[in-house]
């Protein structure tokens, strides 16, 4: 049990502003303005969209300026903040097959159906300092080819049509009942795919792409290809009972993955390949790969594959651990006062060591 410990208030008090001061900096370099923020740091905002569960780019860049660029800080103030609004109902699934695409690639064809889209991506960067940028130097823009709006079918489904890729088979039902929400539910086990996924779109990033990583590298021996890696806007739309009708009331920007990976098949199935999957807010191409890989390990017991001790497989270890602001909040308690603990602690090491020496000099 955790009492909290009164007094210090003068101290807190002053703590908080001189927090404000070092969140301002030197008042002669001008205030960075949110959409600064939001157009020039646009994949931590993200980011900050994406763990927090919540999309709004605004409220993200704020997020940011007030945590001083502490991603996790900067996520937990919009896990906050989403916790007081209300719900008015909910969406249909999003129809990634008709997203307006601004990048779009696949590891496993060069010729695409549908072409590739590069779009914009540090892939090709040579990863050296740009020092035009520090002196606000603009650099030459090529034309930009406008966004892909006619609908692009998605790459594994010409494998579907062949039979190699194991079917996604949808709920009868998708209503707003049907899957738990895990921003207002906490997490049960065992966990459902759906609501596997769920944790996982908002697990932190470098936690997902460690278990990624460890999958690679045969924990869990898991090899995946990138079956396509799409990024654009997609339509959000509700059924409003009183007009009788759906209504598009949303524009939102997500990243999708769609990983393959083999599946040497069954007494049922024949072999086959299947799926890893992954949906971020956001242009977030690192963590929806990371979570389409991790998504697959997590099936294993689901597709009748050898367990082994590989971490990315046990769903309870990745849901539990991979919430950040869980775990930072667990870590962070442990620097606020334990006066009580730890000295019941000091003189149980006390005594030891006094019993100790008391048998030390009994044996001499």
């Amino acid at each position: 049990m955790y009492v909290a410990v009164k007094g210090g208030e003068r101290a807190i008090g002053n703590a908080h502003d001189w927090l404000a001061e070092a969140r301002r900096g030197d008042p002669s370099v001008p205030d960075l303005a949110l959409a600064q923020i939001r157009e020039q740091l646009a994949l931590a905002v993200d980011r900050v969209m994406a763990e927090g569960s919540l999309y709004d780019p605004d409220l993200a860049a704020l997020a940011l300026k007030q945590a001083r660029g502490d991603t996790i800080e900067a996520v937990f103030l919009i896990r906050a903040f989403r916790t007081t609004l209300p719900r008015f109902g909910t969406s249909h699934p999003v129809d990634t097959g008709q997203m307006q695409i601004i990048r779009r690639i696949s590891a496993t064809y060069k010729d695409a159906p549908g072409g590739q889209i590069l779009g914009p991506t540090f892939d090709y960067t040579h990863r050296l300092l740009d020092f035009g940028l520090a002196d606000g130097d603009t650099v030459p823009q090529a034309p930009e080819a406008p966004a892909s709006h006619s609908a692009v079918p998605h790459i594994l489904s010409h494998l579907g049509a062949e039979g190699l890729m194991q079917p996604e088979h949808a709920p009868e039902a998708c209503g707003a009942d049907d899957v738990p929400d895990l921003t207002r539910t906490p997490l049960e086990f065992p966990a459902a795919r759906p609501l596997r996924l769920q944790a996982l779109t908002r697990g932190d990033e470098g936690f997902l792409l460690s278990l990624a990583y460890s999958t690679q590298r045969g924990y869990g021996r898991n090899h995946a290809f990138v079956g396509e890696l799409r990024i654009g806007h997609v339509r959000v739309a509700a059924h409003l009972p009183e007009l009788g009708f759906d209504v598009e009331f949303a524009e939102i920007q997500v990243t999708e993955c769609e990983s393959v990976n083999q599946f040497q098949g069954s007494k049922t199935q024949p072999a086959q390949f299947t799926r890893g999957y992954g949906l971020v807010f956001g242009q977030s191409e690192r963590k929806a790969i990371s979570m389409a890989l991790v998504d697959r390990a997590l099936r294993a017991q689901e597709l009748g594959e050898d367990m082994s001790d590989a971490p990315a497989q046990d769903a309870e270890f990745v849901l539990s651990h991979c919430d950040n602001i869980q775990s930072s909040g667990f870590l962070e308690h442990i620097k606020l006062p334990h006066y009580v603990d730890f000295q019941a602690e000091l003189e149980l090491i006390r005594k030891l060591r006094r019993e100790a020496c008391a048998m030390q000099e009994a044996a001499e």
